[in-house]
């Protein structure tokens, strides 16, 4: 497996093909279109992230000691961006979670192209994970 900043590295690569945002977001939707079917049965109120306007679904484990997670959203464009988190964030360690700087997101320019309310949602997503990882030390 890649280390996470050789992960990070790959996803600042893959966005910086595309010049037009739109294509950044059709890049989104793959990768959502691309996640892990997720089961109807987890799909409930204890695993749904607050202060996200679509409904997401966020699950993990913890097993040898990583952490790893599964996911889903009602909105294409929001499942797109958990399934991002989550190929980077699955298969990590609790201590390589919560000490990292999320900043990639920053670097390909995510945040900064989102409406305010799905920017919103993508700060509950990362601080979700951070807390999950948080509390698995």
């Amino acid at each position: 497996m890649k280390s996470l900043e050789e992960t990070k590295q790959d996803v600042i690569g893959e966005f910086s093909m595309y010049d037009e945002w739109l294509d950044k977001y059709e890049y989104l939707i793959e990768l959502g279109k691309n996640l892990e079917a997720y089961p109807e049965e987890l799909k409930t109120e204890d695993r749904l992230i607050k202060g996200c306007q679509s409904r997401v679904w966020l699950d993990y484990e913890l097993r040898d000691g990583k952490l790893f997670f599964r996911a889903d959203s009602d909105a294409i464009i929001t499942k797109g961006i958990i399934s991002l988190l989550i190929g980077v964030y699955s298969g990590r360690t609790p201590e390589e979670i919560a000490g990292d700087d999320f900043s990639f997101i920053d670097e390909i320019g995510l945040s900064q192209n989102l409406s305010p309310t799905r920017a919103n949602g993508l700060v509950s997503m990362i601080g979700t994970i951070r807390q999950v990882a948080e509390g698995a030390l």
